[in-house]
């Protein structure tokens, strides 16, 4: 419709014929035949509370059909809790002419590691001993010890971790997995990102970019779990359901219409997305979100900190069909034991050690972990130097992460840093591969999975991954 007047006539007939074709784009929307133009298989059942729709076709078959990543913002430290470095308390406070151990501010001699490794599973793998609970998963899980990135400040190795890139310019990792799967459960989002508060970055390390805006995460602030806090103005106290239907349908009518005239406004058919979205939680998302749900000995088992509440939040999410979860940590940077390590690193460690271990426990006893991916790591490691006589420094370029579930192969320790713990040496692992190996699990080529945007053809990896195959069973 332009600014010129139509007569009554001419607005009957445009309104009549898009009433007819939202009928017919509605209907095939819920039979999943509309999704980015792209193949889609048809519904099918689907895990508990879900109404399948709008999944898209994997690339080939998938060993994995939902990720929940684990990140701990700030960057944990590698010698400290999964790869043992016993030559750091002989040469205690020496910096040994010829080694590489550089670093971005400067740190003092090698700090040997307090921690006690104690070997767990079939294979004998060194754990630390504040994560002896997850250390009866080892055996379901693989353990990279040559992980690598580009960048070692705090923003851009988040960006790289979250986006692929060093700028906050890209679309995310659950981004891209929603857009190239759909999802599961039309009645709560694709991709959810727990994180009590703005981390560093901000939005952005969940935002979809250039991707169509229904594919960015939503955030939910798990700082206060009470349901209503967490996704507040949910419910209408004022409409019935029916009535809210009926408002809602005119309003997208009219986003429709004026859609009609302005093709690939991204934001308007977010907007309208996000009402029908909004409009089907109501009935659902709020006794997901409700953890008081649980039995009492659940809960328990998870533990009572804001981070295990989050765990075992996670796992309601995933198992009721949300794509992609990523929980974050604390709000800003827990693990950035830049001083007072030791203490820091024990009280971190064991705050995670009892609710990832029972997050895995609870995925394998209800038949999820095959077909979940979990993933652990921060967004770089650090030094097996000591800064401010009792901390660690950012180090980009080796440390750990592992991965657990679906398609894995468990037991298993891929790579390996130098005699220091400070640089990745045999099988190095860029975050580039990280991301082509989680995708390759999801049953996504990652050198398929492209998006057109400003002349070229965009995707997470840019130029670059490479499936990691050891570690997938």
């Amino acid at each position: 419709m332009n600014d010129s007047p139509i007569s009554r006539r001419q607005m009957l007939r445009h309104v009549g014929g898009g009433f007819g074709l939202l009928g017919l784009t509605g209907a095939m929307q819920s039979s999943g035949l509309l999704a980015d133009g792209r193949t889609t298989i048809g519904a099918e059942n689907g895990p508990v509370g879900s109404a399948v729709t709008n999944t898209l076709a994997p690339h080939f078959a998938p060993q994995a059909k939902r990720v929940i990543f684990l990140f701990m913002s700030g960057g944990p430290s590698q010698v400290d809790t999964f790869d043992p470095k016993p030559l750091l308390k002989k040469l205690e406070g020496q910096r040994p002419e010829g080694a590489d151990i550089r670093t971005a501010s400067k740190t003092a001699g090698l700090l040997p590691s307090t921690v006690k490794f104690i070997p767990r599973g079939e294979a004998g793998i060194p754990v630390s001993e504040h994560l002896q609970r997850l250390a009866d998963h080892v055996d379901q899980m693989a353990i990279v010890r040559s992980m690598h990135t580009d960048f070692p400040n705090h923003a851009p190795a988040l960006c790289m971790m979250n986006l692929g890139v060093l700028t906050p310019t890209r679309p995310s990792l659950g981004a891209w997995t929603s857009y190239g799967l759909g999802s599961e459960n039309e009645n709560l989002p694709s991709y959810v990102a727990l994180c009590p508060g703005k981390p560093v970055v901000g939005p952005k390390l969940w935002g979809a970019a250039f991707l169509p805006g229904r594919h960015q995460a939503t955030h939910i602030n798990h700082s206060d779990m009470t349901p209503a806090k967490m996704i507040p103005h949910l419910k209408n106290k004022f409409l019935s359901a029916d009535a809210q239907r009926g408002q809602l349908d005119l309003i997208k009518r009219m986003n429709r219409e004026h859609l009609s005239a302005r093709p690939g406004d991204n934001a308007l058919e977010t907007r309208i997305r996000s009402m029908e979205l909004a409009f089907r939680m109501q009935f659902e998302a709020l006794d997901t979100f409700d953890i008081t749900q649980e039995t009492q000995d659940t809960r328990d088992a998870y533990g009572n900190s804001q981070f295990s509440k989050a765990c075992l939040l996670a796992r309601r999410l995933s198992e009721r069909g949300v794509r992609f979860v990523q929980l974050f940590y604390g709000n800003r940077q827990p693990w950035d034991t830049h001083s007072k390590h030791t203490a820091g690193n024990e009280r971190l460690c064991k705050d995670i050690d009892r609710p990832v271990a029972q997050l895995l426990t609870d995925l394998k006893q209800r038949g999820l972990l095959d077909e979940t991916l979990v993933v652990w790591g921060g967004e770089f490691g650090r030094t097996p130097t000591s800064q401010n006589g009792d901390g660690r420094d950012h180090n980009p370029y080796g440390f750990c992460m592992w991965l657990a579930g679906g398609g894995i192969k468990g037991g298993t320790v891929h790579g390996a840093s130098d005699e220091f713990g400070f640089t990745a040496v045999e099988d190095k692992v860029h975050v580039h591969d990280l991301h082509a190996t989680i995708l390759h699990l999801m049953g996504l080529d990652h050198e398929r999975l492209t998006y057109p945007y400003s002349g070229r053809n965009f995707r997470l990896t840019d130029v670059a991954g490479r499936v990691v195959q050891n570690i997938i069973a």
